[in-house]
């Protein structure tokens, strides 16, 4: 108990960041490189020779519900989202709804909720409870895809994966992403590179190109925009560990996707999550640590026919359980494997 507590603080063994820790994504800063290969390239010099679907990404859950961005009243995470890219993370969940203006609210919150229709982030209805399914102020799409196109301009050798829960139709999608200065220019597109065919490339090759950002729908109607459908592209555990975080199981989400599939010269991406149906710091710190990392050598890596996910989606992603065993440090191991 007083391991977690100081993990909770922030001190102790799991603050203690190893070199896993210290590095964006939980990925080396720099590979051992086999001979003959592109060592003069700074892109081959950060993530070696290796292809998309063969590195793993620190995801965080539900990102946009943290205390930073808007007044939630329950969160996910406890930073913005630039502060989680700036800490490590490479993958992350938003929720995309509709939100049509409201007169009765704007008049009701006395001018603080007098904003335009729009796609926003929201956790459910968009006007139902403030703080809930929604929070002031409201986070726009764009805004937020704005953040993450900054982020990858500001650090040009790295990879960033959003993965949308989308409850809007294409062409309001489309509109949003227009708005993203520089979005198109970094966007990757499955379609255009062949990966259906050949693969998915070696992260060295998409940083040299510059198509540093994926983004995934669950939605299947909206490949002609570069949003990839998942069930198309990814494999997926089902979600939840549970109310008591016991649910250990490693389980397709999808019935007719299983966790295993081939696929002749394609293998899915493999996202993997581990979190519980209501977050909080203190499960979160209970999930993060040993339990996560045993689950991925015990149960979702056979599952998965012996390959480790490539997206590590968790809750509150600096907490753990004083273990030393953190999100990032796991994320780490897994690419630390040869």
């Amino acid at each position: 108990m007083c391991l977690l507590v100081l993990a909770l603080l922030g001190t102790g063994p799991a603050a203690a960041a190893s070199a896993a820790d210290r590095v964006p994504g939980g990925a080396p800063s720099t590979v051992a490189l086999p001979a003959g290969t592109r060592a003069s390239d700074p892109a081959v010099a950060r993530w070696g020779e290796r292809r998309l679907d063969e590195v793993a990404f620190l995801t965080s859950h539900n990102a946009f519900t943290n205390y930073e961005d808007a007044r939630w009243s329950s969160v996910n995470q406890a930073e913005s989202v630039r502060a989680q890219l700036d800490n490590g993370v490479r993958g992350l969940s938003l929720d995309t709804h509709w939100y049509e203006r409201s007169t009765w609210l704007c008049i009701i919150s006395f001018g603080s909720d007098c904003y335009p229709s729009d796609v926003y982030l929201c956790h459910g209805d968009c006007k139902t409870f403030a703080g809930a399914t929604y929070a002031l102020p409201r986070q726009s799409f764009h805004g937020t895809m704005q953040t993450v196109v900054d982020f990858l301009a500001a650090h040009p050798q790295e990879v960033v994966t959003v993965f949308l829960e989308d409850y809007v139709d294409a062409e309001q999608l489309s509109r949003s992403l227009d708005r993203v200065r520089g979005l198109p220019e970094l966007l990757f597109r499955a379609d255009e590179w062949g990966v259906r065919g050949q693969g998915w490339p070696k992260v060295a090759d998409l940083v040299t190109a510059g198509k540093r950002l994926l983004v995934f729908s669950d939605r299947s109607d909206r490949e002609h925009l570069g949003v990839m459908y998942d069930k198309s592209w990814t494999v997926s555990n089902y979600w939840s560990l549970g109310d008591l975080g016991n649910d250990l199981a490693c389980v397709s989400r999808w019935s007719d996707v299983p966790l295993d599939r081939q696929e002749p010269g394609f293998r899915r991406l493999f996202t993997m999550s581990h979190h519980r149906n209501v977050p909080t710091v203190l499960t979160a710190a209970l999930d993060n640590g040993t339990k996560l990392r045993n689950r991925i050598a015990e149960r979702c890596r056979p599952a998965a026919g012996g390959r480790s996910p490539n997206f590590v989606s968790v809750d509150f992603h600096r907490l753990s359980d004083g273990s030393g065993h953190t999100p990032a440090s796991i994320v780490g191991e897994l690419n630390a494997l040869p």
